[in-house]
């Protein structure tokens, strides 16, 4: 009777201990057969896939489109979806906790929770299993390196576009006072004066600017009007590998004497330091201001933006200026070097290499034309039309916004595909950051390891942006801008750069 009783006992806690594992994600069905490319062999068992990644709208999505993801991929998934404006804590949580998935979408990573986690080896390296999937094989060994981290690989990088920034231009105020599309900087400028002088949108009052700006030296106007002044990315090397920040160029310097004319003229509006994107979107599409810079793509929304407001607002998009006039001198800064962060794989939840090269394949399929165009534009008839040039018309932007739109910040690759969005504008804007490739400038640092910037480049950055606004808006000069520079070298500047420089050694030989 004890012996029956024990045995009843163990039976119970087994069965416990079963449903525990399933409910924790214990008990998974990844199937290894698929590992080598390829469509599944026939009859194959779909893997359950659990995925933490990233939602950029504000509800998850209703409808079909992950059922034809899931048929097409032979999978089952799980997805684990965070908001986009709490996925620094979400992310620094879930590495603590070790509570993650089979795959993890790390879209930040030069947060110093996720760069040590990298480097501690929670992920595993993918490296050299990349060659082994077609499309995976495909990313090219400069987008590889501008992943790494150390040397090493941790996860499928999300491919971007390289160089998405430009100029965009009010083309009916420029036609309206007899002015020509700006080439270079100097041009620029006299087109800024003329929109805040010459009432281009014919009130009779003074009432516009030339540019419209906002608070952010990066995604704003001033990193775009960097690299026309031949500023490098963040980071100059010269040819025995020393490291000069950008702020010590003269390209750097250049810029914000150019910005401070704008300012000091009134060319742009006088509260940029403190205006958030949305007000200076709103306040183009409004009729504010004639220049906008910033992503190219963006010229169609606030093109959008402005119906009803604005309707008869054109728009010019612009990516071939420079402080010289000459082609050769052309330069755009490389966002991350086509990077949108890493699909990482922590080892905690993937057992084996047989699991990971599922989850390989899994990844490598998701960069098929078809599945990138479910989780683009839907399914045909149902979202959109495609004609013979595979341009796609959106038949319900409702319907498309809560049933598609939120997989697109999970397509592994965006640029490169044949089947493309049928307005004309939004068709030039990815030619012409297409065309950006060829003058995109890289930022050397991005993929080697400097534990001071890791642990304190945030609050280093500060100072010299701090710095920036404050010589912009003439509350500092030159002399000042140079001691806060040196301020930023005795904080911890200095061991950053002697850390790069280290790096880049060990790298380069």
């Amino acid at each position: 009777m004890k012996m029956k009783k024990k045995m009843k006992q163990m039976a119970v806690l087994s069965f416990a201990l079963i449903l525990l594992l399933s409910a924790c994600g214990g008990v998974k069905s990844v199937t290894t057969g698929a590992g080598e490319g390829g469509g599944s062999p026939g009859g194959e068992e779909p893997a359950t896939i659990t995925w933490m990644n990233m939602l950029h709208t504000p509800t998850t999505p209703t409808g079909d489109i992950q059922k034809l993801i899931e048929e097409k991929t032979n999978t089952k998934i799980k997805f684990s979806w965070v908001p986009d404006a709490s996925k620094e804590e979400r992310i620094n949580t879930a590495l603590a906790s070790t509570s993650l998935a089979d795959i993890v979408s790390l879209t930040i990573l030069e947060n110093a929770s996720v760069r040590n986690a990298l480097k501690a080896g929670m992920f595993w390296e993918v490296g050299p299993y990349l060659d082994e999937f077609p499309n995976l094989g495909a990313i090219s060994e400069e987008q590889r390196r501008a992943a790494s981290i150390g040397g090493k690989l941790y996860g499928v990088p999300f491919l971007k576009d390289v160089a998405r920034n430009g100029v965009v231009i009010r083309k009916d105020w420029l036609d309206k006072l007899g002015l020509e599309v700006p080439k270079t900087t100097g041009e620029l400028m006299a087109v800024a004066k003329a929109f805040t002088e010459q009432d281009p949108d014919g009130n009779g009052k003074k009432d516009t600017y030339g540019f419209i700006d906002r608070s952010d030296l990066i995604y704003g106007a001033f990193k775009t009007l960097s690299s026309y002044f031949g500023t490098p990315n963040y980071w100059e090397v010269s040819e025995d590998g020393k490291f000069t920040p950008e702020f010590e160029t003269e390209g750097y310097l250049k810029t914000m004497d150019y910005m401070k004319e704008l300012y000091v003229n009134g060319y742009i509006n006088q509260d940029f330091a403190v205006t958030a994107k949305k007000d200076q979107q709103d306040g183009f599409s409004q009729g504010k201001a004639g220049i906008y810079v910033g992503a190219l793509f963006d010229g169609k929304n606030l093109l959008n933006n402005a119906i009803g407001i604005q309707d008869g607002m054109e728009i010019a998009l612009v990516n071939d200026i420079t402080s010289t006039g000459n082609e050769s001198d052309r330069a755009i800064w490389a966002g991350n070097g086509g990077i949108g962060g890493l699909l990482a794989f922590p080892k905690s939840e993937v057992k084996d290499e047989a699991e990971l090269k599922r989850l390989l394949k899994f990844v490598n399929d998701l960069m098929d034309e078809e599945i990138f165009t479910l989780m683009t534009y839907g399914i045909e008839g149902v979202h959109y039309t495609v004609d013979a040039d595979m341009a796609v018309t959106i038949l319900n932007q409702n319907k498309w916004e809560q049933e598609v739109q939120p997989f697109s910040s999970s397509r592994p690759k965006e640029p490169g595909y044949k089947i493309h969005d049928a307005d004309p504008l939004k068709v030039e804007a990815t030619e012409l950051i297409l065309e950006n490739e060829k003058y995109a400038v890289y930022n050397p640092a991005y993929s080697l390891e400097s534990e001071t910037y890791t642990t304190m480049g945030s609050e280093l950055q500060k100072i010299i942006t701090d710095a920036t606004y404050k010589y912009i808006l003439g509350s500092l000069d030159l002399n000042g801008f140079k001691a806060e520079v040196e301020k930023w070298k005795q904080s911890g500047g200095s061991k950053i750069i002697s850390e790069y420089e280290a790096a880049y050694k060990g790298a380069n030989g």
